[in-house]
């Protein structure tokens, strides 16, 4: 049941608009086919990214505010989830809201790792709609060098500096840091500069490309490719969004 779900609303689909493109272009390059797709995907999901990152840039705002409330209920732990609530409420900020377009992505991946090992080859063609061309047969080279059916390590480690320039990008302090803790916590352990926020957002900047790497040497091109072409749409859009959404007036330092 689950899986001719997933068939019908996304692998299929995702089949079938990646052949269209391929047929449709000139030159029939399966990795232009792929970049498109993934533009495609970036425009349906930019609403919510949109969201996500102006969500993410919001908290980093915060963490100042928070700490204080963490070091001073840090003994009362119901009090302290209590408090953390009404800020985020006050002030507009959804936690949980970073992961959604990471969620609805991982379908999308799964459903383009099934047509590349799968939906690729001339029996799975045979899952196309009726209105889209059939090929019969799909050269997987891009550009002539790269097989995107095969792992490729060069895309791989475009892809994890890439990730890097993301990740590093969007933890960034604002340009006008935040008000600092109360001085009655400025030299405590969770005030500090290597507070626990900011030992995970180094972890993170420096974990997540690497990991990036390591999977992409194991998975096909042609996925490295998509994960590098998005990753290079969500850095121009984290630079416009951040551009367009300083750091609040009423938290800059004097």
């Amino acid at each position: 049941m689950i899986a001719n779900l997933f068939n019908t609303i996304f692998f299929q689909p995702i089949l079938n608009l990646l052949v269209w493109l391929y047929v449709t272009i000139p030159g029939q390059d399966i990795g232009i086919a792929i970049i498109l797709l993934t533009i495609i995907v970036k425009v349906v999901l930019y609403p919510l990214t949109h969201l996500q990152i102006k969500q993410q840039r919001s908290m980093q705002e915060l963490q100042p505010k928070i700490e204080e409330i963490r070091q001073r209920l840090k003994d009362d732990k119901e009090k302290q989830a209590s408090e953390l609530m009404a800020l985020y409420k006050t002030e507009k900020v959804n936690p949980a809201s970073s992961c959604l377009p990471l969620l609805l992505q991982l379908p999308i991946f799964l459903a383009l790792f099934h047509a590349l090992q799968v939906g690729l080859k001339s029996e799975g063609l045979n899952m196309l709609y009726p209105f889209v061309a059939n090929p019969q047969t799909i050269n997987a080279m891009f550009l002539g060098l790269f097989d995107l059916t095969q792992p490729n390590y060069v895309l791989a480690i475009l892809a994890g500096l890439v990730q890097f320039w993301q990740t590093r990008q969007i933890l960034k302090p604002p340009a006008a840091t935040v008000t600092p803790p109360p001085p009655e916590l400025a030299n405590k352990e969770g005030a500090k500069d290597e507070s626990m926020t900011a030992i995970m957002n180094k972890q993170m900047t420096y974990m997540m490309p690497i990991m990036t790497i390591v999977i992409g040497f194991s998975l096909p091109g042609g996925l490295t490719l998509y994960w590098l072409v998005m990753s290079l749409l969500t850095v121009a859009q984290q630079s416009l969004v951040l551009k367009r959404t300083p750091p609040k007036i009423g938290l800059q330092l004097k």
